[in-house]
């Protein structure tokens, strides 16, 4: 069956964006004078849970558990991330995020040829529009057919609720798709939604278990490899 669509995750495949999310984070405990800091040990734990207030829960409930919770502690964990999100999206429009290696002209590409493509990312709309904004220039959404960001569905990877939700917008089966990943989490959803998925790692990521994968790479640098692979002629 001809390839018809590519569904990309985003942090850490589209961009090298974990680390500006973890100062970001740190960011905004200091301005809120929490005394929290995720160092980069610590943050690699912190993404065995996907979503930034998500992160926030597990981390109050699994490292501090004497912190005493404020009355409204749903409001108090959505204003630490709205907050976390201003610093990420500005780091983003001062360049300091740029797209990977290979996925701006693999969007070019798969565009130009017709296929399909697509978001499936447990971070917010605001993050992706700007991080793709930056990347691809103010007319970025030409290029994607559908956006299942942040909280479009209940449950977050590695659940495949959001591929699902990918797949229903652009009426296609999992048979018509490939998914781009970087961690066990979306591997885990994609293959669950049953779409063939491609892994490139990162630093945050690399020694996580790809098992399931059809195949991994540092990043798509070598795209008339990746091309040859999934059966794509730019």
């Amino acid at each position: 069956m001809p390839l018809r669509a590519i569904i990309f995750d985003v942090d850490g495949t589209l961009a090298d964006t974990e680390d500006a999310h973890r100062i970001a984070f740190n960011k905004t405990f200091a301005e809120n004078d929490l005394g929290w800091n995720w160092d980069e040990a610590l943050y690699s734990k912190l993404l065995d849970v996907t979503g930034g207030k998500e992160r926030i829960r597990y981390f109050v409930d699994s490292f501090l558990t004497d912190f005493s919770k404020p009355a409204d502690y749903e409001g108090f964990v959505k204003k630490l991330h709205v907050r976390k999100t201003e610093h990420y999206t500005a780091a983003l429009r001062d360049g300091h995020i740029p797209l990977r290696p290979g996925i701006r002209q693999l969007i070019l590409d798969a565009h130009k040829a017709g296929l399909k493509l697509a978001v499936a990312t447990t971070t917010s709309p605001e993050n992706v529009a700007t991080l793709l904004e930056v990347g691809l220039g103010k007319d970025w959404n030409k290029y994607f057919d559908a956006l299942g960001c942040g909280d479009i569905v209940p449950l977050k990877k590695p659940a495949p609720d959001v591929y699902i939700w990918v797949l229903n917008q652009l009426k296609l089966t999992p048979q018509d798709c490939i998914a781009l990943e970087d961690s066990n989490n979306g591997l885990q959803s994609a293959l669950a939604a049953g779409i063939k998925t491609y892994i490139t790692t990162n630093p945050f990521t690399r020694n996580q278990d790809f098992t399931g994968a059809a195949a991994v790479f540092d990043d798509l640098s070598d795209l008339p490899r990746f091309y040859k692979l999934i059966g794509f002629r730019a």
